[in-house]
């Protein structure tokens, strides 16, 4: 695929930061502790914000004392987060003002984990705390498209879970799934499905970034 934007938006974990290791430790100690069956927490909760998460295993009384202390949990364990294959360049690459990041997560947690990654903190970054609705909901990637200053039909999303993505098409942009946290046949959403961003670039110029990917567009219908 070879097509013009006007901006970039990139959810965060899975996207451009491998922690999987920390979230699935995470989820399993916060799961354990409660009894909880951890492959059915597990099974829900990528791309979600964790409140969303919690309200599915908790009664609302609560669940703000649980989401504090995954928070915490999350917070400790940043040893083996890092950077996916071609971020740093991808990133180094992009003009300010024209990428955004629009993440499931806490501000302070994505701050840290891009930081121990090794990659820049956006000017424009919508985290949990900064919608009403989380991802599958479009909200969130409409406010970073008018924090940036652009139409979000000129916007390009890059997705790796099905929630992200479903928000990503009801904005009404552009979508761009990457395979590194569940199977092609999971992100069916996607305009285009490629391996990671190493199968992704960016020409920057006067009038919008020009994007390629190595993958071209899905053959079988869009849901």
């Amino acid at each position: 695929m070879r097509f013009e934007v006007d901006a970039i938006l990139f959810d965060i974990d899975g996207t451009l930061v491998d922690s999987t290791g920390a979230v699935v430790r995470a989820w399993e100690a916060w799961s354990a502790a409660r009894g909880i069956d951890p492959a059915e927490v597990l099974r829900v909760c990528h791309g979600r914000r964790s409140e969303d998460t919690v309200a599915e295993f908790l009664p609302s009384d609560q669940r703000a004392a649980a989401v504090a202390e995954l928070e915490r949990l999350e917070l400790a364990d940043l040893g083996d987060v890092t950077a996916l294959p071609a971020t740093r360049d991808l990133l180094s690459a992009l003009p300010e003002g024209r990428w955004a990041a629009v993440t499931s997560g806490s501000r302070a947690l994505m701050r840290a984990r891009l930081a121990a990654a090794g990659l820049p903190v956006p000017d424009v970054l919508v985290a949990a705390e900064d919608v009403r609705l989380g991802k599958p909901d479009p909200q969130g990637y409409l406010q970073a498209a008018r924090a940036l200053g652009f139409d979000i039909r000129r916007c390009l999303v890059v997705e790796d879970a099905p929630a992200g993505l479903e928000a990503g098409r009801a904005a009404g942009a552009h979508v761009l799934a990457v395979v590194t946290s569940h199977s092609s046949q999971d992100l069916c959403a996607a305009d285009a499905v490629i391996p990671d961003l190493r199968a992704f670039t960016v020409e920057a110029s006067a009038s919008g970034l020009m994007i390629s990917t190595a993958v071209g567009p899905r053959a079988d219908p869009l849901i």
